[in-house]
């Protein structure tokens, strides 16, 4: 049940992405068909349609990949296996499949207070019929907003900022889905290459002493790297590697910038 009602949270992301995408802004005459019209409330205004509402859902499972992508901790976490990976010299072990599948559950670890706090601030009211689905998806991006912009430097909001020809933001209320996206990411990959680098130093050290080791000996024809990477293996198996990197990962998130 937890699954489903994270996932079904994931959904109403995807309509607040759609929405800052322009989506709700097209004009009546586009809903003419019986199917994708629009309803008077009687309170006043308009909201679609429960089908072209369910047609929205379901559109939106095609961008979910990109989302969880772009939104989340999965990029920060699975750049740095990846160059931690390449830092041991093992080719494809572990391969892509199982950092994928550590990433991906170790995204839901962390995730999870934020989709909870979607789930009980948006889904569960737009199940109830309390509020529409235009805002399930509004507080559904603000509560993204909210985490992504934890773990983005103020320096990437302005460049964006910038670029977009924005003077600035008072507050972190003022900065539109659209900003804190292209800046969480850029502020992401940073965090992930400097997590990278502190990860690669030891192991480049070990390869640094053993290549010396093998010239001095005029062992020259012999692959550092063959020698070297059972001395990295047994070296990050004492330290319990996997152990320590996954949890300064989740802490990384934790304590923010």
């Amino acid at each position: 049940m937890t699954r489903q009602r994270l996932a079904l949270s994931f959904l109403v992301v995807s309509g607040a992405l759609l929405m800052a995408g322009g989506v709700y802004a097209a004009p009546a005459s586009l809903f003419d068909l019986p199917v994708l019209k629009l309803e008077n409330l009687p309170a006043g205004g308009q909201s679609l349609s429960l089908s072209l509402q369910t047609l929205i859902l379901m559109s939106a499972l095609t961008i979910l990949p990109s989302m969880l992508l772009v939104t989340t901790s999965f990029t920060r976490i699975i750049i740095t296996l990846s160059i931690l990976r390449q830092a041991l010299g093992t080719q494809q072990t572990p391969p892509n499949q199982v950092l994928v599948g550590i990433a991906l559950f170790l995204t839901l670890f962390i995730m999870t207070p934020t989709f909870k706090e979607a789930n009980d601030a948006a889904f569960q009211p737009y199940s109830a019929g309390q509020i529409g689905i235009e805002e399930a998806g509004v507080r559904t991006a603000t509560i993204m907003k909210g985490f992504m912009l934890k773990q983005t430097r103020q320096s990437d909001i302005a460049m964006i900022a910038e670029l977009r020809g924005d003077a600035g933001y008072q507050s972190a209320a003022d900065v539109p889905f659209v900003v804190a996206v292209p800046a969480f990411l850029i502020s992401e990959l940073r965090t992930a290459f400097t997590i990278g680098f502190l990860l690669f130093l030891p192991f480049l050290v070990i390869d640094i002493v053993v290549s010396s080791i093998l010239m001095s000996l005029g062992m020259m024809m012999l692959s550092p790297m063959l020698v070297s990477l059972p001395f990295k293996l047994l070296m990050f198996v004492i330290v319990d590697g996997w152990a320590l990197t996954l949890n300064s990962l989740v802490e990384s998130f934790t304590r923010g910038l």
